[in-house]
């Protein structure tokens, strides 16, 4: 029989509802520590690269954020924050704010080909053959997927008029029923499969990478999706096609992950924050319909983290993340160099 997966990451829709690690209500003493230390940031002069766990002091507020760090690696996979005051600020100081809460769990790395560490995620109006396309800057419903880089955080400023609803599923949940009911298709499923670069990834010099959706090193379990460029690789001349097989796994993967029962869906509010490590969970969203007024629209602030404390994943990753060392600095997109002129 093949292998199940009994760790913490593995919990079955509602049930993550429940954890202890999955939620927390920031209280009065932890958002004043996070004011003084945006203050003290403002007074310093920092720039973003700058602000550390040093230069963004949270005396009491940094042992929970300790605790949640080692909760997304070992425990449920996901923290909610809730309940931070964005409305006192602007759009600066919440860049700062959300920066220094996540630099006390990990190291931002580059979402872009320009460079760019917090991404705002909003509808920018592209058509999708616009190459400046991207998912996050539109308004449509995302299947689900795992971003590049070990935990993805989401600073909800403005949200829709409606819709925009966030959904979680375990990847590792995902794994063992698979398992259990077509393992023909968990083998598939842990088949290279081809992905294509991305177009706003230009700053990488490989035209696709291999890589499987389920994985294991040393001990520990690995998952990985985004269908969006495995499906632009099958229309592309010159890259590895996949089989019948590899696409009816993705097809069954996806039917198993929208069972009622086994992902959890909420609506993150402004003042919410959110962390998913990308390893053992699978995250998506739904279409949103965006208020008129430019001023009211959705957004959110996006990070993608490399955690100090990471899990070792097997070699097949190396072509999207760089490095598969236990701790090391791995994924985002490779900045493009700029020529001298």
């Amino acid at each position: 029989m093949t292998k199940q997966w009994n760790i913490p990451a593995a919990w079955r829709g509602a049930e993550l509802f429940s954890r202890p690690d999955w939620t927390h209500k920031l209280t009065k003493s932890e958002i004043d520590e996070i004011d003084a230390a945006l203050r003290s940031v403002e007074v310093a002069g920092l720039s973003l690269p700058q602000i550390t766990p040093a230069t963004f002091p949270l005396p009491h507020f940094k042992t929970f954020l300790e605790e949640t760090a080692d909760s997304l690696e070992h425990g449920s996979g996901a923290c909610y924050l809730r309940g931070f005051p964005v409305w006192r600020y602007n759009e600066a100081q919440l860049k700062i704010i959300f920066w220094g809460i996540s630099r006390h769990l990990g190291i931002p790395i580059s979402q872009s080909a320009t460079g760019e560490r917090i991404f705002s995620v909003r509808d920018e109006g592209f058509k999708m053959d616009n190459p400046k396309a991207r998912g996050p800057n539109t308004s449509k419903g995302l299947s689900f997927h795992t971003d590049r880089c070990d935990v993805i955080g989401f600073m909800c400023v403005k949200q829709a008029k409606s819709g925009g609803e966030n959904y979680l599923v375990s990847s590792v949940t995902l794994f063992n029923e698979i398992a259990k009911r077509r393992p023909d298709m968990l083998a598939a499923l842990q088949e290279p499969y081809t992905y294509l670069r991305h177009t706003v990834d230009t700053g990488n010099s490989l035209p696709y990478c291999l890589q499987p959706v389920f994985a294991e090193r040393d001990g520990c379990f690995a998952a990985n999706l985004l269908r969006v460029l495995i499906d632009r690789a099958q229309k592309t001349e010159g890259v590895p096609k996949l089989s019948a097989k590899q696409v009816e796994a993705l097809d069954y993967l996806e039917s198993v992950a929208a069972e009622p029962e086994l992902h959890v869906s909420f609506r993150q509010e402004p003042g919410d924050l959110l962390f998913v490590n990308n390893w053992v969970l699978f995250h998506s969203r739904s279409q949103f319909e965006d208020h008129p007024e430019p001023e009211s629209r959705r957004h959110l602030l996006r990070v993608w983290l490399s955690m100090p404390n990471s899990r070792a994943v097997p070699e097949s990753f190396r072509g999207n993340y760089g490095q598969v060392g236990a701790g090391a600095v791995r994924g985002g997109m490779k900045p493009k160099e700029r020529r001298l002129r």
